[in-house]
């Protein structure tokens, strides 16, 4: 029994396959098994149900998963530290983002920082939010790039930054000549709204509600990038975090009006599992990737109507959190 068995029985119930769990050890499919029936004489109990298709774990295999697991992120940690004392540099830093980051803001970070520390590898990720909470804890992903982050007691959060929102509006729109907006003045407004199950659409309910405000939904999305074109054809308009928008009102496809009496704001940050320990490069491409979202962070001033533009918008999915 060793730390190589136990990962590759975490590998195999994660994956709920001996095949990708093998290949994720670079093992043949056989030696996964042979592995875990080792394992299962050296515990006296079975500890995966085969009868069954995907297999599940029976209840002395669940024990041993959540135990092995936490025996590996402790030995994890463990080497990470010590290989930072005498590494420069080297490994892989496996992230997981939201859409609505900007691949843009990422990769400007990526190479900096791979400028810095050329032996560190970055395996970026664009996921739906729920799946980069599951990802940090499941322990795929070093880090995960969310909004609202949220902690828990198996999760932190180090804050990145907050997001102006703004009121977004096809450029032929009534609201599209104003300098700035009270939520008030969109009171029964046609509206592109986020699906319920996002963060951002609770938030921005919870926002209206508390100004007494109604709008009328035409439609909900699940992302950003459909939630613009939406716009841009005339469905109505919607409350998106100003970052996201600075090409389309710069090309003349769309406006943002700025928010006032009260403003609302998206925060930004980094969870990350608990007890983790981060090699000195990932410290480092933190710091950089705070640094690097604060300064691409958009605001914008007072404006009025930009002209229309028949281009099409890109078509790129960003997931709106």
């Amino acid at each position: 029994m060793n730390i190589e068995t136990f990962r590759i029985f975490c590998d195999v119930v994660h994956y709920q396959s001996f095949s990708r769990g093998a290949e994720a050890n670079n093992i043949s499919q056989s030696a996964a098994t042979q592995s875990i029936h080792r394992l299962e004489k050296q515990i006296g109990a079975q500890l995966v149900d085969r009868t069954k298709r995907p297999f599940v774990l029976t209840q002395e295999g669940q024990i041993c998963y959540e135990g092995f697991r936490e025996i590996l992120e402790t030995y994890d940690s463990v080497a990470t530290r010590v290989q930072s004392l005498y590494q420069q540099g080297g490994g892989t830093i496996h992230v997981a983002a939201i859409y609505s980051v900007g691949l843009h803001d990422m990769s400007k970070c990526m190479r900096e920082f791979m400028k810095e520390c050329p032996k560190t590898k970055i395996r970026l990720e664009f996921l739906h939010p729920s799946k980069v909470y599951q990802a940090v804890l499941n322990s795929e992903a070093d880090l995960g790039i969310v909004s609202y982050p949220t902690t828990s007691p198996e999760l932190n959060v180090i804050p990145l930054r907050s997001e102006e929102m703004v009121v977004v509006a096809p450029p032929n729109h009534p609201l599209a000549k104003e300098k700035t907006l009270t939520l008030e003045q969109l009171q029964n407004v046609e509206y592109v709204a986020f699906d319920r199950d996002l963060f951002i659409r609770k938030e921005t309910d919870r926002y209206m509600r508390q100004r007494g405000v109604h709008v009328e939904v035409a439609m909900e999305f699940d992302n950003i990038e459909t939630i613009k074109q939406a716009i841009e054809v005339g469905v109505g308009v919607s409350i998106l975090p100003a970052p996201t928008v600075v090409s389309d009102v710069e090309s003349g496809k769309m406006v943002a009006i700025p928010l006032v009496s009260p403003k609302l704001t998206r925060p930004i940050g980094v969870i990350y599992k608990h007890r983790k320990v981060f090699s000195a490069q990932t410290t480092r491409f933190i710091e950089m990737l705070g640094g690097a979202l604060v300064n691409s962070d958009a605001s914008f001033a007072p404006q009025t109507a930009a002209a229309p533009t028949p281009e099409s918008p890109g078509k790129t999915p960003e997931n709106a959190d």
